[in-house]
């Protein structure tokens, strides 16, 4: 590997950890903001939450959560890649999959569904197979 190969690859990782800071931040404003900020900027409605596609397998899983959570998932796990942190992070990604859900709970408007629990999880779940799988890819070239 040469100078330039270790220099590219060190900006994708800081790029990507200003990418997961401030989706993470964003992401958490959008769960704890009590209604659709998509809603009211789509729709000039704040209790319609905008749909991307169908929900999975017969609408027990939320799809807008597993691609929320699997773009917050792997840019943490490109992020955080070194042994010693990469236990944190997916522990922390699993948590607050967790957490923000259940933080609707207490917020007004808003309402608690194992479907989008379900969501979080399986977009945290689906990332950490494709990068461990791309992780075992590189070092077994």
């Amino acid at each position: 590997m040469n100078n330039y190969t270790k220099f590219e690859k060190k900006n994708i990782v800081i790029i990507a950890k200003y990418l997961f800071h401030i989706t993470n931040i964003l992401l958490i404003i959008f769960y704890l903001y009590p209604g659709s900020i998509f809603g009211c900027f789509f729709y000039n409605n704040c209790g319609i939450q905008p749909q991307l596609t169908g929900d999975f397998v017969r609408n027990s899983i939320s799809s807008n959560h597993v691609y929320a959570f699997a773009t917050l998932s792997i840019l943490g796990f490109i992020s955080y890649s070194k042994k010693r942190v990469f236990l944190k992070i997916t522990i922390y990604l699993f948590l607050i999959s967790i957490f923000l859900e259940l933080s609707h709970l207490i917020i007004p408007v808003r309402g608690f569904e194992i479907k989008d629990v379900a969501g979080n999880i399986i977009g945290v779940v689906i990332s950490l197979v494709i990068f461990l799988i791309f992780r075992l890819r590189k070092k077994n070239e």
